[in-house]
């Protein structure tokens, strides 16, 4: 009762000062957008800011894609830039790339890239070769895009890795977003490229939201081909992956950083042209090696990245074998245990680095 009549004694300026609730200020949320969106917000930026560009595939107008990364784009650029094609890879692929040669920048969707092989003629004969074969006056600036590698309980058919198939041929350009960064600089970088790129993208990855920097909200935001990115700073292993494993490979460097090991995580973001001196680089820098993919190991990414470490000046720094984590040697099982065994585990990456530190 003393308190209350003290308050009513005193001015009503003070009276009030004391009942405000005083709020910590916090900094704000950062933008969280999914790998779908970031996507969909490349083509969408392209869409709008050349002509040219058009998109097709199975499913991309009406039903705004099998994955619905093509979300919203029919309704806004119509009929003539969105076009659903048949059930034919070989037709609208060549039909793609035709129009690529004519002048236009064709966005070529594949359902899946496991489905690419019905069109694989069009993408190396046409598509990767024409720049080549016409003494370099006749580009392809064409884009061939769509979820590559394993998925869930889709089995043999639908659970390839392509990174090599399409890596290993000389006029394509190859990347392989991770996060959502990733996905719409690369996208985006790829539209404009006048030679034919591959855009592998992740099924599982499509739902995943990440941060997303202010400069990657920008239109002007560009993801160049070609260079890989240090995803974790480390001392004593380089571990180098690409798509969905780069995640993995972090969450692994983080379980081993509490037991005193730092690893050096290199998202690849490029299959081809490969960024081999970030990569030589931290080998330098950590003396150790570990690549992971979830492709099958013959004649694979990692295989690549050991023989270019091995020709080159990184070898001699080595103090152990590099050590490669693939997908296992088989093709993809159904059953879900099976599958689970048959791509890199975080468990499979620990026990890798590990071996090769020697402890």
């Amino acid at each position: 009762m003393a308190a209350v009549s003290g308050l009513v004694r005193r001015p009503l300026r003070q009276v009030s000062g004391l009942l405000k609730r005083r709020f910590h200020r916090t900094a704000p949320a950062a933008l969280q957008v999914t790998v779908r969106d970031a996507i969909n917000q490349g083509m969408d930026e392209e869409l709008e800011r050349d002509e040219k560009v058009f998109l097709l595939g199975e499913e991309v107008a009406q039903y705004d894609g099998a994955y619905k990364v093509s979300r919203g784009l029919w309704k806004k650029y119509g009929d003539k830039r969105i076009i659903d094609t048949p059930i034919s890879e070989m037709g609208f692929a060549g039909i793609a790339v035709g129009a690529a040669m004519a002048g236009l920048r064709p966005i070529c969707e594949f359902m899946t890239f496991n489905f690419s092989m019905q069109a694989i003629d069009q993408v190396i004969n046409s598509a990767a070769k024409t720049y080549y074969m016409s003494g370099g006056l006749q580009s392809v600036p064409i884009v061939f895009r769509g979820p590559n590698g394993a998925s869930a309980g889709v089995a043999a058919q639908h659970s390839q890795c392509f990174a090599a198939w399409y890596g290993h041929c000389p006029g394509l350009k190859v990347v392989s977003p991770w996060n959502s960064e990733d996905a719409k600089g690369l996208i985006k970088s790829a539209i404009r490229d006048n030679n034919p790129v591959v855009v592998l993208e992740n099924e599982l990855m499509y739902g995943v939201p990440f941060e997303f920097p202010p400069e990657a909200q920008s239109k002007d935001f560009l993801v160049p081909i070609g260079k890989a990115k240090i995803e974790r700073q480390g001392t004593h292993i380089t571990v180098v992956s690409h798509s969905r494993p780069v995640g993995h490979c972090l969450e692994a460097a983080a379980v081993l950083s509490k037991e005193g090991v730092e690893c050096e995580v290199i998202n690849m973001r490029t299959i081809r042209p490969m960024d081999m001196e970030t990569i030589e680089a931290s080998v330098m820098k950590t003396n150790h090696l570990v690549t992971v993919e979830g492709g099958w190991p013959q004649f694979g990414v990692g295989a690549e990245i050991c023989a270019r470490i091995m020709e080159g000046p990184a070898f001699n720094f080595l103090d152990a074998p590099a050590v490669r984590v693939t997908g296992a040697d088989v093709p993809m099982p159904y059953a879900k245990i099976l599958e689970d065994n048959s791509i890199p585990q975080v468990k499979d990456i620990i026990f890798a680095i590990k071996k090769t530190l020697n402890i």
